[in-house]
């Protein structure tokens, strides 16, 4: 599991090194700038705003629904969520909440969840896990890293099969 970690810490710090020099050039907020850039790219992004269709074959959806913003389960799970978000962003998951039953949104039509509900989906946007408790982002990413797309994923990065 430690070269995973050393793999994706070393994955970031070209970006961690261009914001600092960004930093020191401009200190005019650019650099938040970019991190809003990848917050709104990666989420977490409210379902009614998010076209199911234009995430196929570029992110992984992993889907947090409950029946209103005050769910314990849905708060414990986005603070879960947040405490390791490039651990999801290398494996292009983008996070979509959805706490209004009454709308009957596009993803609660498509996914049916009852009550709180957490649903991985792979880049195919097939459900492949669904829970009824929240997840550690540990145990999120070894179940995507299971997901026949990743494991094509990692293959092609490394034909090897080295880690």
């Amino acid at each position: 599991m430690k070269p995973l970690y050393t793999l994706g810490l070393a994955a970031l710090l070209p970006f961690v090194a261009t914001a600092q020099e960004a930093a020191a050039i401009d200190p005019s907020g650019q650099v938040e700038t970019m991190a809003e850039e990848v917050a709104e790219a990666y989420g977490p992004r409210n379902a009614a705003d998010v076209v199911f269709a234009d995430l196929m074959f570029e992110f992984r959806p992993v889907v947090v629904f409950g029946d209103s913003p005050a769910d314990p389960n849905f708060i414990r799970q986005m603070e879960l969520l947040q405490r390791d978000l490039p651990a999801l962003q290398l494996r292009d998951v983008v996070l979509i909440t959805d706490t209004d039953p009454e709308a009957r949104g596009e993803w609660r039509m498509k996914l049916r969840p009852r009550g709180f509900s957490l649903v991985l989906m792979d880049k195919d946007l097939r459900p492949v896990i669904r829970k009824p408790l929240p997840w550690e982002v540990r145990e999120i990413t070894a179940a995507i890293d299971k997901f026949p797309l990743r494991r094509q994923e990692i293959l092609e990065r490394n034909p090897a099969g080295r880690r």
